[in-house]
């Protein structure tokens, strides 16, 4: 049996019971896609969790498709904000977090049921561990550019995804959260947290779904844009 930890955390000097895990969710005109994502969210065997959807100005039906899910779910909580990006919206919702690990979900991706279970039971029985990563099933495209020179295709195989991370709210804070760069601010994360030293761990089981078979993912847009400015 795992013995679980009950962490929490201050609101006007009142002690309030924390979920163990905070799930960011960032999104921009993919009222299409949150569907999907949300919905696997919702069938999680883990139920101790948050959820923060950052809407980063969509323009879409985003607002309106929110509203039930945040009128009958008291766990999951929306935020609207002028659009800056990625990695100002996903910063929002670290800073907003009040589990023990922030994890993400990418409105275009899915969990698998046991997702968030598996993860917790890896965290609790490796209580030093602030970095939890891995276990990435990918759809669609297996490359992506390379962070450095996106002329150049990378194996996914070789990349950290972002959507894997579980890091402790208090080891994401003292780095600061992501850094605003156009590309790579996953891997960015991942190697100040090496730089660091802060304590990691890989898994194996392939419990999250990268759909980078969406035509409109970061990725693929940032290659695409990449080779129009070769051409011109």
């Amino acid at each position: 049996m795992i013995m679980e930890t009950q962490y929490k955390y201050q609101i006007n000097n009142h002690e309030m019971l924390a979920p163990f895990f905070s799930v960011v969710i960032t999104t921009y005109n993919r009222s299409h896609l949150l569907k999907r994502a949300l919905d696997s969210l919702l069938s999680q065997t883990e139920t101790d969790w948050e959820a923060i959807v950052v809407d980063d100005g969509s323009t879409d039906e985003t607002y309106s498709f929110m509203l039930p899910y945040v009128s009958s779910n008291v766990n999951i909580k929306y935020i609207r904000k002028s659009h800056s990006g990625v990695v100002m919206a996903k910063n929002r919702g670290v800073f907003s977090a009040k589990g023990k690990f922030i994890t993400f979900l990418d409105s275009d991706d899915e969990y698998v049921s046991t997702h968030l279970e598996s993860r917790k039971e890896i965290l609790i029985q490796n209580p030093s561990v602030r970095f939890l990563h891995g276990g990435v099933y990918v759809l669609g495209n297996q490359y992506v550019p390379d962070k450095i020179d996106p002329s150049i295709k990378v194996n996914l195989s070789d990349c950290v995804i972002g959507g894997s991370f579980f890091v402790e709210r208090q080891t994401l804070l003292a780095l600061n959260g992501f850094k605003k760069i156009q590309l790579g601010e996953d891997a960015d994360l991942y190697e100040r947290a090496i730089k660091e030293r802060i304590v990691m761990a890989q898994t194996n089981l392939q419990t999250y779904i990268y759909h980078h078979d969406t035509a409109d993912s970061i990725t693929n847009n940032l290659y695409r844009m990449h080779q129009d400015l070769k051409i011109y």
